[in-house]
């Protein structure tokens, strides 16, 4: 069973302008998309989750109500400040790349939000338009059925390659059968074990007359 996103309003991004529009524009390389809920409706975030389409650094604004009676004034507040999305905006390294944001990695809290103000950055000229795609908001209490171990845990996992757990784990056989000729080889020592003392040259109490050495 599919967990389902918040329902919200999610604008077309809004790029921002350098000057005079009509005389002297110039392209600022910043770009503001809102997110609203519903009937001002107050969010307990656990996860965004979005595709890039060529933005380089994202920032995040929220604007959430200050007290979680539901009522009260409302403020905004910065909880992701430049999130590096591309690792070289020059390049389409990570341009195209879905990313899941989770509340332990803000800056602050994400209760009682009732808007988000995603900012995006792109300084290279090489790209002409750049946005989010495919944004979805997930609230509190909605366990992604795909992910089967804690939320703090898939963070780390996240920016790591997986776990190949498969090609790590030794063969079962052949640990048993290795276990199995050091236990016949331990038995086999202390069956032929004696009690006699071993000296450093001698045999049957004599000595070597080549193998002494004179002073």
């Amino acid at each position: 069973m599919a967990r389902d996103s918040v329902l919200c309003t999610i604008k077309g991004p809004v790029m921002l302008q350098v000057g005079d529009v009509k005389t002297d524009f110039a392209r600022a390389g910043v770009a503001v998309i809102d997110v609203t809920f519903p009937h001002a409706k107050a969010v307990d975030v656990q996860e965004i989750v979005f595709k890039n389409y060529y933005t380089a650094f994202l920032s995040i604004r929220i604007q959430q109500i200050k007290y979680n009676s539901g009522e009260g004034p409302r403020i905004w507040r910065t909880c992701l400040r430049n999130h590096c999305l591309m690792h070289n905006p020059h390049t389409e390294d990570g341009s195209q790349e879905y990313t899941s944001l989770f509340r332990q990695q803000m800056l602050c809290d994400l209760d009682q939000v009732t808007s988000l103000r995603l900012i995006l950055r792109q300084p290279s000229p090489v790209w002409l338009n750049f946005s989010l795609e495919e944004i979805q908001i997930y609230q509190c209490g909605q366990e992604n059925p795909q992910k089967k171990f804690p939320l703090w845990l898939s963070c780390l996992l996240s920016q790591e390659q997986p776990i190949k757990v498969h090609n790590e784990l030794p063969d079962t056989e052949k640990v048993s059968s290795e276990v199995q000729q050091m236990w016949v080889l331990t038995e086999v020592i202390q069956t032929n074990e004696t009690g006699a003392r071993i000296g450093r040259f001698d045999v049957d109490g004599c000595y070597d007359i080549n193998l002494l050495s004179y002073t």
